[in-house]
């Protein structure tokens, strides 16, 4: 199938767009567009590359064992991330505040384990090409904008609950404090705030099936997310042997 690029590339500045990344990046990958909210079952025997577009959300499910990434096309996007164990009816999760007491309260790094709120680990890093992520605020929400005095703005969590409507999701409410990929608070580094560029990416290995959440953060105040929302994309099927050539500028 041939690979549908998303639209309204930022100019970085760098010399790096969407059509610099070659298709070696996305190896042997089936690529589709998305048409948000969407919920998607991967095919894990080939690689599939899902594009989110800007300032929305997507839902899929990964089986225990299985690699994916989350890839900045553009650079300086932030992906609000949740997931759930399948058939617990969305009661166990990815839990930040069990992640934050195993490690110390460190960012995690390769090689570490992302933890749920009944103690068990459900994801592992395998690759990271930022190292800089947050886990300590919570999705940006409708009231958050209309505080602001903007009304009728998408936020991350209205994202992952379109998303995850068909398994149950009802309100906003619902939403978990998501792992902020690729956001640099509370200033961990001297790097920017949205310290990703055009092709970084990290990559998970999943340790239970689950049902995952991404949002490509709508919050354009202030200068996050470099003021300008764009795409990223999901790898789910990433090969754990020479996968370090696979997806992503400077991998």
């Amino acid at each position: 199938m041939r690979p549908v690029w998303p639209t309204g590339s930022r100019d970085s500045g760098n010399g790096f767009g969407i059509s610099s990344i070659p298709f070696m990046a996305f190896p042997n990958a089936q690529y589709t567009s998305s048409a948000p909210p969407e919920t998607t079952t991967m095919d894990t025997t080939t690689p599939t590359t899902h594009i989110i577009p800007a300032s929305h959300g997507l839902a899929f499910e990964v089986k225990a064992g299985t690699r994916f990434r989350v890839v900045d096309l553009y650079g300086s996007q932030v992906v609000d991330f949740a997931a759930w164990v399948q058939g617990t009816h969305l009661r166990e999760y990815l839990s930040m505040a069990y992640t934050r007491y195993h490690l110390s309260g460190a960012t995690p790094t390769v090689g570490e384990e992302l933890w749920t709120n009944n103690d068990e680990p459900i994801l592992r890093i395998v690759e990271d090409t930022v190292k800089v992520h947050d886990m300590t605020f919570m999705s940006c929400f409708p009231k958050m904008y209309e505080k602001a005095g903007v009304k009728g703005h998408r936020s991350c969590a209205g994202n992952i609950v379109e998303a995850m409507e068909p398994y149950g999701m009802k309100s906003y409410l619902d939403v978990t404090d998501p792992f902020n990929i690729f956001q640099n608070t509370p200033n961990y580094t001297l790097k920017p705030l949205a310290p990703s560029k055009p092709g970084d990416y990290i990559e998970f290995e999943a340790l239970k099936d689950i049902v995952c959440a991404a949002s490509c953060c709508p919050y354009d105040l202030n200068g996050f997310n470099g003021g300008k929302i764009t795409d990223v994309a999901i790898v789910v099927g990433v090969p754990a042997a020479g996968s370090s050539t696979g997806v992503g500028i400077g991998s």
